[in-house]
């Protein structure tokens, strides 16, 4: 079978052509077909000495600002859920009530509310600080804890000061805050702001639908885990839903997603800004990623192995839309997605060297045994080729 050597000097088996996707030219577009009854392809090996025993299979698609299809490795129309992959565009309903400008919410602030934040004292602080403004209770928070936190040393430091982290340390807390703070400013209720027909809720599925160019009676929707719906859509999606936030009046080709330009560009910012209220200040890919793109890449994570990553336009910058990568078993054990995700920015040529540097942790994720020999890693084998090689 061929190989070739990536941007970041891999070599790797190249996709076979018969597990490709193909194309047909419609509408100024290019929709990719998946072979039917096919599996698909193995993006990560799992390595030990000489033994590859473990493989993770997935997809990949990156999309221009016009959201054509650039290069893809998978099924590009594969549906996946959006889970908290959804917070940045749910977010819009806060912003777009004015609620954001009358309480002055800062960028941490707003930056917190799109996140699947680790529960660190930074995300706690900036959380309590809004409730304080805005003269509401934090026991509002209908989210749950579990899991919370999720940065190690702030779990073990609760743990061993006997401290049960609550609902606010939860990584959905700021994202139901803003449901919350959205029924205070509307006179709505607020005890039960998580049900499904709150009025809150209704707004963000407008907003959801709106970003994906849809109708909210249209959506695809489910329970997610922290007790508010998430929605459903192709992957291709995701990726232009991220080429939308990366240039929300580039990438807004009709008057009704012009419209969320200004609200979706303050909201960009504002995770851009505060890369650390979005996800973690230690071990966060999310978080990292905006990091190492200074100013280029602005991203967010979904439960079971899902990122959308914005590629943002200027500084003479050839690349840039929208990329969604999904692992099809979910990564349950947290080592297939981040690598995949900085070979895929790494083989569309948008991480330069100083970036791929500070990504290498998440390049080749290693198991350590008792001694803290590395005995295995992870190695991304794909290659995301171009829509031209899609044939």
């Amino acid at each position: 079978m061929p190989q070739t050597r990536t941007a970041a000097g891999h070599t790797k088996t190249a996709t076979p052509r018969s597990t490709r996707v193909t194309r047909h030219r419609t509408n100024g577009r290019t929709p990719l077909t998946w072979p039917t009854n096919s599996p698909a392809p193995i993006l990560v090996e799992q390595r030990r000495g000489p033994v590859t025993e473990s493989r993770h299979r997935g997809h990949v698609v990156q999309v221009g600002t016009d959201g054509s299809i650039e290069r893809a490795v998978g099924d590009p129309n594969v549906v996946v859920t959006l889970r908290s992959a959804v917070k940045p565009f749910a977010l819009l309903a806060l912003v777009e009530s004015g609620a954001t400008d009358e309480l002055h919410l800062t960028d941490p602030e707003l930056a917190v509310m799109a996140a699947s934040h680790h529960g660190e004292d930074l995300h706690v602080r900036t959380l309590q600080a809004v409730f304080r403004r805005a003269a509401l209770s934090q026991n509002l928070l209908a989210c749950g804890s579990e899991r919370a936190p999720l940065d190690e040393l702030t779990r073990v430091r609760l743990a061993r000061d006997g401290e049960m982290p609550g609902p606010i340390r939860h990584m959905c807390s700021g994202f139901h805050a803003a449901s919350i703070l959205l029924s205070r400013h509307a006179g709505w209720s607020l005890e039960d702001y998580w049900h499904a027909d709150h009025p809150s809720q209704a707004a963000v599925r407008s907003a959801v639908a709106r970003v994906f160019g849809t109708v909210p009676d249209a959506l695809v929707t489910a329970g997610d885990d922290c007790g508010v719906l998430t929605y459903a859509f192709p992957l291709v999606e995701v990726a232009r839903a991220f080429a939308l936030l990366a240039d929300p009046s580039g990438a807004a080709p009709d008057p009704r997603r012009a419209a969320l330009a200004a609200s979706l560009t303050r909201i960009r910012d504002a995770m851009m800004a505060a890369p650390e209220l979005v996800g973690g200040s230690r071990d966060s890919l999310t978080t990292s990623i905006m990091k190492a793109g200074a100013g280029r890449l602005v991203s967010k994570s979904g439960a079971e192995s899902l990122e959308g990553i914005g590629l943002l336009p200027g500084g003479g910058r050839v690349v840039t839309g929208g990329l969604a990568a999904k692992i099809e078993d979910g990564d349950g054990r947290d080592r297939a997605l981040a690598p995949v995700v900085v070979e895929a920015l790494t083989q569309v040529g948008v991480l330069d060297e100083r970036a791929v540097r500070s990504l290498a942790a998440f390049m080749r994720p290693s198991v350590r045994d008792a001694h803290g020999d590395v005995v295995a890693h992870a190695v991304p084998v794909f290659e995301l080729a171009p829509i031209s090689e899609l044939v």
